[in-house]
């Protein structure tokens, strides 16, 4: 069977032109803080205090990856991120998740007072002290717990709720009529038709745990729990006071700057937030076609 082509005006071909050659710059200039940040971490000191970089490394060198990698807790550190990011990520979707569908069912006799209260801590913030005194009192400071027992955000209950009462609650009747109890309704049909909101909220979640270094700062003590930020942060603080103690003539860390003159804090700094960036940009690809349909899911239903 033959396919009739349909032959398109010259200002159709002008506008796909244009929106091809738009996309593509628009995906260089995406791009191009990366690929910026990739040349610099693969350049020499030298390179880096010349400057005039722009896609390519100059004089290559993996010396800024030798001290990142050099660190004694490095390992630990990148470890303890993975984890504290992705049990955190998963706890915080299940419960948050749970409590959506609850409150998606038209009949749960605590739906508008839980509301009401989820509606209050979008306005009004609980704040820094007082979170840090609630986790003292229950022993968790200093401690993976803090870490990883997740907050609750409103913003994202109502945002589930939304998605389920749009697309997995119609089925509900069915399925109770069926025998089929509220968890199991939870597990065996609202989450495998809600893929889409959770990999969209799942990979804003470990995004920000991954990045996240405040919260450790406040409620760590011991470097052996501290995750990759952190450490980083202490890195370059560490380079910066070395160079600045340096240049004001302190003897002992001229010679320490010396010794380390092949390095340069922008390039530790360049080849370090690299290595931080580098697991989100893999996982992004797996989850990319749910998070195109998951983003609109406020203008689908209020």
């Amino acid at each position: 069977m033959k396919t009739m082509k349909i032959k398109k005006t010259a200002g159709e071909r002008f506008f796909d032109g244009f929106n091809i050659a738009f996309l593509f710059l628009f995906t260089l200039l995406m791009l191009y803080p990366i690929i910026y940040v990739f040349a610099i971490s693969l350049s020499s000191a030298q390179a880096v205090d010349q400057g005039g970089f722009f896609l390519w490394p100059r004089d290559f060198s993996l010396d800024a990856y030798k001290v990142v990698f050099s660190e004694p807790n490095m390992g630990r550190s990148y470890l303890n991120t993975v984890f504290y990011a992705f049990t955190n990520t998963f706890l915080g979707m299940a419960f948050t998740s749970m409590l959506a569908y609850a409150l998606s069912v038209q009949d749960y006799v605590l739906k508008k007072p839980i509301t009401v209260m989820l509606t209050i801590t979008m306005f009004i913030s609980g704040g820094l002290i007082p979170g840090y005194l609630l986790n003292k009192a229950l022993h968790l400071i200093d401690t993976v717990w803090v870490m990883i027992i997740p907050g609750i955000s409103a913003y994202n209950v109502v945002l589930y709720r939304t998605f389920f009462q749009g697309n997995a609650m119609q089925l509900r009747e069915a399925a109770m009529i069926d025998g089929a109890g509220e968890f199991r309704i939870y597990l065996r049909i609202v989450t495998p038709l809600s893929i889409a909101i959770y990999a969209t909220l799942g990979l804003f979640s470990l995004v920000g745990n991954w990045n996240g270094w405040f919260g450790a700062m406040i409620y760590l003590r011991r470097e052996e729990l501290f995750p990759y930020q952190l450490l980083l942060r202490r890195i370059l603080d560490s380079i910066t006071t070395t160079l600045q103690r340096a240049n004001q003539g302190d003897d002992e860390y001229l010679r320490q700057a010396m010794k380390n003159s092949r390095y340069n804090a922008r390039n530790i700094q360049m080849a370090a937030i690299f290595i931080g960036m580098a697991p989100i940009l893999c996982v992004y690809p797996f989850v990319q076609k749910y998070f195109v349909k998951g983003v609109f899911v406020g203008s689908i239903k209020g």
